[in-house]
């Protein structure tokens, strides 16, 4: 039944792969994505494949480069304020939307009015719940005042800018960047062009056409690979990354993303900490990466990557050995010696999820923890989890960003989307103290010390930094890894 299904999977990528005819193309450069686009608008977008490929279209007044260094991007320059309170950027000049609109101030107070939720309106991005007041001096200064100083503003600065007279982004974004969209074919493809009047002959596209297949199923990914459909198959497994490394160039690297067993800390069996204590000691995080994710993967201790080097706390490493004897001691201490019965909600669309939430049940069964796997879609599992709380435990992976405190955030008491439910007053505190430090050394102790502390509470047991393996034509170049999901075709090229 499992040769048909794939026969099937095959024949069906070989219908709507036939654009890319000629792997010597040099115009065309064909890859598969693995999840359908939620949404190209960016403020109704949650998920990170998707402004991983909008962020080719869009641009923020900063950018930033595969190190995680902001630069200047539809900004020239800014200056900050004596206080550390006011930000004033002079924008470039000269620069179009993709739709022949000149970029100016006004699509800068457009958008951060909305993503503040200033003038009434309702806000668009919790992290710029800082921002008091913006203004424009003119149609090339833009103005941000901050209601506390946040030392990394620069880098919440990197959120696109929209154009303020268009109101079709669902459905045709229109940006600033390197590539323009051009269409979306619901289960097939998307589809970008590059955009000729770019601004920046560095950082413009090399390859005139980017087409994006939606294929889930990772055989007819890689079919599509070896007959010559695609030139790039993107969350390849290990076994075969390492089975195809000999015909195709593989690229492995850290994605700055962090799995997690996830825990609804008011779910009455997690609000005793010492059964949070005792699944971190249970679950063995070494036979997850090796299982699931054949090796690549980095050991994680709290909610942070290595790959931050310098806001990363390197001191964690020993607070929960994998032990089923501490794990069954810490359950001892606990109000639930005889075990419980718990559901593991996992989003269906991720394989590597729902493997690893079924090495979990195997291992948590050691210390008579009861169960059962729940898999739900993806849009179930943002209403049902991500949104209403409605579970008892999760495995998902937190996309990675470049500022500290946007990765930190999702614990914060107050914060919407804190769906572990987190309520560390502990936490909070130097959290706060980490946002409003300008100094860059100070900053990063205070963040350390919000990894600590989140290793203590426990609200979650923080596996691991998968690795992402891509596939390619060993004559496609360019491949540029991020610390985030980001797709950045304008670095891409033929040899």
């Amino acid at each position: 039944m499992k040769k048909i299904l794939f026969t099937i999977t095959a024949i069906v990528s070989s219908i709507f792969l036939f654009s890319c005819k000629s792997e010597n193309s040099t115009d065309t450069l064909c890859m598969s994505i693995t999840s359908e686009p939620d949404s190209f608008f960016p403020w109704n977008s949650a998920a990170a494949d998707t402004s991983a490929i909008y962020d080719n279209i869009f641009e923020g007044l900063t950018g930033f480069d595969e190190h995680g260094t902001i630069y200047n991007a539809l900004a020239e320059n800014y200056s900050v304020s004596s206080d550390n309170l006011t930000y004033t950027f002079n924008l470039r000049k000269g620069v179009k939307f993709h739709n022949g609109e000149e970029f100016t101030s006004k699509d800068c107070v457009y958008t951060y009015e909305n993503l503040a939720g200033l003038n009434g309106k309702t806000p668009r991005a919790d992290k710029m719940h800082v921002v008091e007041k913006v203004w424009a001096d003119d149609d090339y200064t833009f103005s941000v005042k901050l209601k506390k100083i946040t030392g990394g503003f620069p880098g919440l600065a990197t959120s696109p800018i929209l154009l303020h007279d268009y109101s079709d982004n669902e459905k045709h974004p229109v940006g600033t960047g390197p590539y323009k969209f051009v269409e979306y074919t619901l289960h097939e493809k998307v589809v970008l062009e590059r955009n000729d009047e770019y601004y920046d002959s560095s950082r413009a596209g090399k390859i005139k056409n980017i087409e994006l297949y939606i294929i889930t199923d990772e055989n007819a990914a890689i079919s599509a690979l070896k007959s010559g459909q695609i030139h790039i198959a993107q969350m390849i497994s290990g076994p075969n990354a390492r089975h195809l490394n000999s015909q195709f160039k593989v690229v492995s690297h850290p994605q700055n993303m962090v799995q997690i067993l996830g825990m609804n800390t008011t779910f009455p069996p997690f609000t005793d900490i010492n059964v949070r204590k005792a699944i971190n000691c249970a679950v063995n995080k070494k036979e997850i990466i090796k299982s699931v994710f054949d090796g690549y993967g980095t050991e994680l201790y709290s909610n942070f990557s290595p790959i931050l080097a310098e806001f990363y706390n390197n001191d964690l490493k020993d607070f929960y050995p994998s032990d089923i004897k501490k794990a069954k001691e810490y359950m001892e201490k606990s109000s639930y010696k005889d075990g419980f019965d718990l559901t593991i909600t996992v989003p269906s669309n991720y394989q590597s999820h729902v493997d690893t939430a079924q090495i979990i049940q195997n291992q948590l069964a050691k210390i008579n923890i009861r169960c059962k796997i729940l898999p739900v879609e993806w849009t179930s599992w943002l209403d049902r989890v991500y949104t209403k709380f409605d579970y008892e435990a999760t495995v998902i992976a937190f996309a990675g960003k470049v500022e500290p405190a946007e990765v930190l955030r999702r614990y914060y008491s107050t914060y919407k989307r804190n769906f572990t439910r987190l309520n560390s007053p502990k936490f909070d505190k130097y959290f706060d103290m980490a946002e409003t430090e300008s100094n860059q050394q100070k900053r990063a102790e205070y963040y350390k010390e919000c990894q600590k502390i989140l290793t203590q509470e426990a609200p979650a047991v923080f596996i691991c930094d998968p690795g992402r393996n891509i596939v390619m034509k060993k004559n496609v170049c360019g491949y540029t890894p991020y610390p985030i999901a980001r797709y950045d075709f304008s670095k891409i090229y033929f040899e």
